[in-house]
């Protein structure tokens, strides 16, 4: 009975009832299946809340991008992709692509999806094509947020353990030694940089390739016109 919040969790999830609320009441069921009082619960819940409280600092950065959007952040990083010349959305995708690898294997932080793709990337990429093709396809504009995503995604899960005091490293190394392996930290990060570079290049690869299929997809829509 104490997994009835699993449960109530899945079937909440499934029938897309309001996550906050499914969350809540998964709680209080695992808490009563427990035994435990309502206050108790409650109290279990505010004092999570307080220790974990940074954890909600994230929603501070919704508001800043929603008016950094609305004061013209978006345009103006349109604006300055469509002033260089020759430059692609895919160019614009890999050379996120090194900078994001480049920047967390020296253990900074540039943001995330919400942060930095979402506002600035995104927008940057689709100025690319925009520049060069005009008004896009809504296929096309959808390709490109995947990639920008993607991108970000390649280079913080690939090149993080580049970085020798990233948890995840620390993690990698202390598992290793509970299971009777001895290793050290400058040997995971040897293995990492190799796995680094085929990201990389199998990422400039995909941006190349997304390159070629805009080109493709918006000559079809003008043949089409």
């Amino acid at each position: 009975m104490q997994l009835i919040g699993i449960v109530i969790v899945i079937v909440g999830f499934i029938l897309k009832f309001d996550t906050i609320a499914v969350v809540l009441t998964a709680g209080l069921a695992t808490g009563l299946a427990a035994g435990m009082g309502i206050a108790e619960i409650l109290g279990t819940i505010g004092d999570t809340f307080i220790k974990q409280r940074h954890m909600a600092l994230f929603l501070l950065i919704l508001p800043i991008i929603g008016l950094s959007e609305r004061y013209g952040l978006k345009q103006r990083a349109i604006e300055l992709i469509k002033n260089i010349k020759n430059l692609s959305t895919g160019k614009v995708l890999s050379l996120y692509l090194l900078i994001r690898e480049v920047a967390i294997a020296l253990g900074l932080r540039l943001g995330g999806q919400t942060e930095f793709v979402r506002p600035l990337i995104e927008p940057m990429a689709n100025g690319a094509a925009v520049s060069e093709y005009g008004e896009l396809d809504k296929k096309v504009e959808e390709k490109i947020k995947a990639a920008s995503a993607a991108a970000d995604n390649y280079g913080n899960f690939f090149a993080q353990n580049i970085f020798m005091a990233n948890s995840g490293v620390l993690l990698i190394a202390g598992t290793l030694e509970e299971l009777g392996y001895q290793v050290d930290t400058l040997q995971i990060v040897q293995i990492a940089i190799p796995v680094a570079i085929i990201a990389l290049v199998l990422g400039v690869i995909q941006n190349l390739h997304l390159d070629r299929t805009i080109r493709k997809t918006m000559a079809k829509k003008r043949g089409d016109k």
